[in-house]
């Protein structure tokens, strides 16, 4: 368990409480707010690091614990996936709205926060969070990577999509086969809704977290000036 400085307890609407890292710009004026979700290991240092570098560029940044159902705290190894699993598998989409709306209502309430500029990101399992996301709550915009299980769970969602939202894709992964990433994008269009789709192809599931062995430093920078440049034109 990490060091709990800069968590705050979030209330959640089914009766559980649930932490949170938050990371603040330097600024004090209102700054945009984003959401950030975990990986299946947690809000770990790599996910808290994450949150920090969105504060480094201007926006209030919250990292809700995802498992506090089951394990409050929860850091998992990367080299450990079956630990993940018992609390992945816990997960409902009832539980996550639940989740988000926390988080968002947070954000919304904060005096620092621009709360008609929140946005949302996520990797691997919060990749597949921060599409939820679009569709629970009335986001700016999203970032989804690799977020494993849109295509066979959430394509019904695709129609309730609030913002913009930009995905990126491995080539190299295993987990999420083009047949996937064709599903969400067929569902997208379908919908009408605005999205970019950005695939790597010499990248693997997990290339942006460098604390995983599939780290790539290439598609990584690519990627976060991406983001940043996606997410910045929002607030044009």
């Amino acid at each position: 368990m990490s060091n709990r400085k800069n968590f705050v307890e979030l209330k959640v609407s089914d009766g559980t409480t649930m932490d949170a890292y938050v990371a603040r710009p330097e600024r004090e004026d209102k700054r945009p707010g984003i959401m950030v979700f975990q990986e299946a290991f947690g809000v770990n240092a790599y996910i808290r690091d994450v949150a920090d570098r969105f504060a480094n560029e201007g926006f209030t940044a919250i990292a809700p614990e995802l498992f506090h159902r089951t394990e409050p705290g929860f850091e998992g190894s990367y080299t450990d996936f079956a630990a993940t699993q018992l609390h992945t598998t816990k997960l409902t989409n009832k539980g996550l709205e639940a989740d988000i709306e926390a988080a968002y209502e947070w954000l919304t309430k904060d005096s620092l926060t621009d709360s008609r500029s929140i946005f949302a990101i996520g990797f691997c399992m919060g990749g597949r969070v921060s599409f939820l996301a679009d569709s629970v709550v009335p986001l700016k915009a999203a970032v989804s990577f690799y977020g494993g299980g849109i295509a066979q769970g959430l394509l019904n969602y695709a129609q309730n999509l609030h913002g913009p939202i930009l995905f990126f894709w491995g080539g190299l992964d295993k987990h999420i086969l083009p047949e996937h990433t064709r599903a969400v994008e067929d569902a997208l269009r379908a919908a009408g809704k605005e999205f970019g789709n950005v695939t790597f192809s010499y990248a693997d599931h997990g290339f942006f977290c460098d604390q995983r062995a599939a780290y790539n430093e290439k598609a990584s920078r690519q990627a976060w000036a991406m983001t940043l440049e996606f997410l910045k034109y929002q607030l044009k």
